[in-house]
């Protein structure tokens, strides 16, 4: 069996290994030069079974109202996207009801820990290096309010499998010195010490290399005109360079796989969230945290990668397909460093920063879709949102589940089209 995975970042190359380990042939085709260049390059560089939270949580209706146009807000809708959003924004806003939102936040949580026990084997499998450490991650809260709704949450997921201890200020500050100059503003922190850090680029770099020596297949630098279709199947991938033909088909483009499922009159759910993250090299800086940490009040995470360079990562911007790197949304996210670690931010030069930006695809629901469509011989796995460094591994075991055979690790229908 031969099946060719469209997009080579987490998602696509995830796919592609647990594929290859079933002994089906596969090709991965990608418009980039080279693995991980889009969305997968510079997200927070966390695995946490413990944040998977959709970001369309109770209330979000009122919160993107109040922060139209505003450049210093965590989520930014504009205006002129409301008619690419209509019928995705009202499923996205009647999945924020709280009943739903808990739903999906197992359903996301699932999803995580069989990610987890997946990278567990391949790295096990593999031994490759991509700055993986199970380093925990302090979620701090600033007031009363917000950390016994961190607690609460914390206590929502503990019965699947996610240890956490509550740490009061002296705790946290025991465990992260660097808030010090902070640490009137923090109220507690719950501490899960089994998540995960890891560069996702690199993984994806050092991935291809190992599927490249087991037979995998990989077209970088191919521009995908549209796929070819026959009744109820794909019978290729149209590219300037020919036709790219296999028995089965996976739609693993991320926000892209919308447009190229459009084309072919397969609806995906998906719609970009952009998200910004900054890069500090500051090797030896007195003041970098020692391990993962995520401010639920100002909705960041920063992370440590290597002892050489601390990401922070966050916001969501409704623009389209739009990647342009907006100089105020890269303020507003140094000022959200500044809040957590100021001295951090203080001691690190403007040159020693590497902003980035790319398209999360969101589900409506906050799900990731693993999932058969229409088409016999297509797969979907896209719309992981925020979550897709904790989940890849999860919709990848799913995905080749269905394709290659096998009973599912999870009930199918909580990540399918059909849900939608």
């Amino acid at each position: 069996m031969h099946v060719a995975i469209i997009g080579a970042g987490l998602a696509g190359l995830t796919t592609a290994y647990a594929l290859e380990r079933r002994g089906v042939r596969v090709t991965v085709v990608d418009r980039r030069e080279g693995p991980g260049l889009e969305t997968s390059f510079g997200n927070a560089a966390l695995m946490h079974p413990s944040l998977v939270a959709p970001w369309n949580e109770p209330g979000v209706a009122l919160d993107l109202l109040r922060w139209l146009g505003r450049d210093n807000a965590p989520m930014l809708l504009h205006l002129g996207q409301l008619p690419a959003l209509a019928f995705w924004g009202l499923r996205f806003l009647a999945e924020s009801s709280p009943a739903r939102h808990k739903v999906n936040t197992l359903k996301n949580l699932r999803l995580a820990l069989l990610a987890r026990s997946e990278m567990d084997a391949l790295r096990a499998d593999l031994d490759i290096a991509f700055c993986w450490k199970k380093t925990g991650v302090l979620s701090v809260s600033r007031t009363p309010k917000a950390f016994a709704l961190s607690k609460e949450a914390a206590h929502h997921v503990e019965p699947l499998g996610v240890s956490f201890r509550v740490l009061d200020r002296d705790e946290t500050l025991a465990r992260e010195p660097a808030l010090a100059p902070v640490a009137g503003a923090i109220e507690g922190s719950v501490h899960f010490a089994d998540d995960e850090r890891g560069d996702a680029h690199a993984f994806c770099t050092a991935l291809v290399d190992r599927l490249s020596g087991r037979g995998v297949r990989f077209a970088f630098n191919t521009d995908i005109a549209a796929l070819a279709t026959a009744p109820g199947r794909i019978t290729g991938i149209e590219t300037r360079e020919g036709l790219i033909e296999a028995d089965a088909y996976v739609l693993a483009a991320g926000s892209y796989s919308a447009p190229l499922g459009d084309a072919i009159g397969l609806r995906v759910p998906v719609r970009p969230a952009k998200g910004y993250s900054l890069t500090l090299h500051c090797p030896g800086n007195p003041h970098a945290p020692a391990m993962p940490l995520s401010d639920n009040s100002v909705h960041a995470a920063v992370t440590p990668i290597d002892g050489k360079r601390v990401r922070i990562a966050g916001t969501a911007e409704f623009a389209g397909l739009d990647t342009t790197i907006r100089q105020p949304r890269i303020d507003y996210l140094m000022s959200l460093l500044a809040r957590i670690y100021p001295r951090l931010a203080e001691t690190v030069s403007p040159q020693d920063i590497t902003p980035w930006t790319g398209l999360r695809p969101m589900s409506a629901d906050g799900v990731p879709t693993a999932s058969p469509t229409l088409y016999r011989n297509l797969w979907l796995n896209t719309g992981h949102g925020h979550i897709g460094w904790t989940t890849c591994m999860g919709t990848a075991r799913l995905v080749a589940d269905m394709i290659a055979g096998g009973p599912p690790a999870l009930p199918l229908a909580d990540y399918s089209l059909d849900r939608f």
